[in-house]
């Protein structure tokens, strides 16, 4: 039995990971037949990736709009004030969740970034009303921690998480 290179192992993890960002509500033997490999082998590799946490997630991707929703993006600029230990937690560990349902939130996305701003938050929220809210209460829970905040509604996604937007001509409304 020929031994299989790292290099290849590599790219059959990369095949598979392309199929299942396209097609994760798809079973394991449609994904094998798209890859071109038995069930057995995208069965153990999905799991060594689960293992190693290369893959850390599936998720399901929902029309905002049909569920009465809008979506936001908050980008947030820290202030030079040095952070606890207890607020670094807070914000690594999310602990903030409960507040989020109180205020009818909930984290799509949340990223550390490097640029003008440092943290960027994409939500839901019924309205723009619950979505000021959420600027609120990070500026209340955390005094002097963040110097700008900027909120902005996505009007329309033509692409999310590496899937097309079914209905793309909704774009026409607003350009």
């Amino acid at each position: 039995m020929p031994k299989i290179s790292k290099e290849q192992l590599d790219k059959d993890e990369i095949k598979i990971i392309t199929e299942l960002q396209q097609y994760s509500n798809k079973s394991i033997d449609i994904i094998a037949e798209h890859c071109g490999f038995s069930r057995q082998k995208v069965w153990k590799t999905i799991k060594k990736m689960e293992e190693k946490n290369l893959i850390w997630g599936y998720t399901t991707i929902v029309d905002e709009q049909q569920q009465g929703l809008q979506k936001f993006i908050l980008l947030l600029k820290r202030s030079m004030k040095l952070l606890d230990t207890k607020t670094v937690d807070d914000i690594a560990l999310s602990r903030l969740q409960k507040d989020y349902d109180e205020v009818g939130i909930t984290i799509e996305s949340s990223y550390y970034i490097h640029g003008e701003y440092d943290w960027v938050l994409i939500f839901t929220a019924n309205d723009l009303k619950h979505a000021k809210k959420l600027s609120t209460l990070l500026m209340k829970r955390y005094p002097g921690v963040i110097a700008k905040v900027n909120l902005m509604q996505i009007l329309h996604s033509q692409r999310e998480h590496n899937i097309r937007n079914p209905n793309p001509t909704t774009l026409r409304d607003f350009l």
